[in-house]
Formats: C-alpha cells, sequence, structure tokens
C-alpha cells in the first residue's frame, strides 16, 4: 500500500502543479494585455501588433511607425497644395508652375515618393503642351479682354488660397477696333 500511496500522493501532486501553472498563465495574460498599453499599437496586415515600445511624446505609435504616419500625412497635405493649383476653372501656365514647384519641393521633403512625382511632371508636360491650344481656343471663343479677365481672376484666387472659386466674369461686347488696334496679331498678355 505505501506504493499507491506515493502514486497518489503524486498524482495529487501533479494536479496542483497543473493548477499553479493555469493559474500562472492566466496572470501573465492578463500581464502582457497591461503591458501592451505601453507597446505601438500598430496592427500588421496579419493581426499580429508591433512589439516596440511607444515613442516618448507619441500616445500609441513607435518611432518607426509614427515616422511612417507622418509621412503618410505630410504626402497628404502635398496633394492637397497640388491639387489646388490645378483645379480651378482655368489652369494657366503660373498655376501650372505653382503645382510643379510644390511637387519638387514635396520630393525633396520626402513627402511625394520619386515615381509619383515622375508620373505627376509627366502629366505637367502634356498640361504646358496644350496651355497654348487652350489659349488660342479662348480667345477665338469669347475674346482676348474675356482672356485677359480669366487670367486675373485665376491670378487673384492662387494669391488668397482661402478665397472661393470665383464666379467668371460675364463676357463683355467686343469693343470697336480703332486703326491703331485693327491688325490681325492678338495683343500680348500682361504677366
Amino acid at each position: 500500500m505505501s506504493t499507491n500511496r506515493s502514486v497518489d500522493r503524486t498524482a495529487v501532486t501533479r494536479e496542483k502543479d497543473r493548477s499553479v501553472v493555469a493559474q500562472e498563465k492566466d496572470r501573465s495574460a492578463v500581464t502582457r494585455q497591461k503591458d501592451r498599453s505601453s507597446l505601438c499599437s500598430f496592427m500588421f496586415v496579419d493581426g499580429r501588433y508591433c512589439r516596440i515600445p511607444r515613442r516618448d511624446g507619441h500616445p500609441y505609435l513607435c518611432a518607426f511607425h509614427a515616422r511612417k504616419e507622418a509621412q503618410a500625412v505630410a504626402g497628404e497635405r502635398a496633394g492637397e497644395d497640388i491639387a489646388y493649383h490645378l483645379s480651378g476653372r482655368y489652369v494657366s501656365a503660373c498655376d501650372l508652375s505653382s503645382a510643379l514647384g510644390r511637387l519638387f519641393s514635396a520630393v525633396a521633403q520626402g513627402q511625394v515618393k520619386p515615381k509619383t512625382a515622375s508620373t505627376l511632371a509627366y502629366l505637367g508636360q502634356t498640361l504646358v503642351q496644350t496651355l497654348h491650344l487652350a489659349q488660342t481656343e479662348y480667345i477665338n471663343a469669347f475674346g482676348t479682354n474675356y482672356w485677359r479677365e480669366t487670367i486675373r481672376t485665376s491670378h487673384k484666387q492662387s494669391a488668397d488660397r482661402k478665397s472661393p472659386d470665383p464666379q467668371s466674369p460675364p463676357p463683355q461686347p467686343a469693343p470697336t477696333p480703332t486703326p491703331a488696334a485693327a491688325s490681325n496679331a492678338p495683343p500680348a498678355l500682361p504677366l
């Protein structure tokens, strides 16, 4: 019987050990959840969380993910700035130049990827090539004075970024040509 008692004691001891291990696992799970509060909260596609400690001064991300987030926000802001210059009723050469300048600045600051910038610059080149055609078409349809007023309005809008999209001025009747202004060449546009 002594062997039976030792077997029973061993079984009881193993059972106690198992319950102690289970309790420790429960405590460590709670501790891990508490410890998560000091770690980065970025979640990967597969559901895992980043295990790097949070960056000082950032409420929920590590230094790497905080930098990535800041770059994404800066890229969005740069995109909004570039789009602003290209979203008027008329895109002038100055608007295009401002947009491309902002694009160059954004690339230099790392806010826009070079491949994206290359594509946008190519599209800008295409717009530059069509500006002359648009100018000719616009002048033929509405006249030189209306063209000049549209350019002035475009520049005023670009200078005051917070102003709403202005209404186009009504077309003015073409003045009767005087002998000095009767040449076939269109007048030069003021810049």
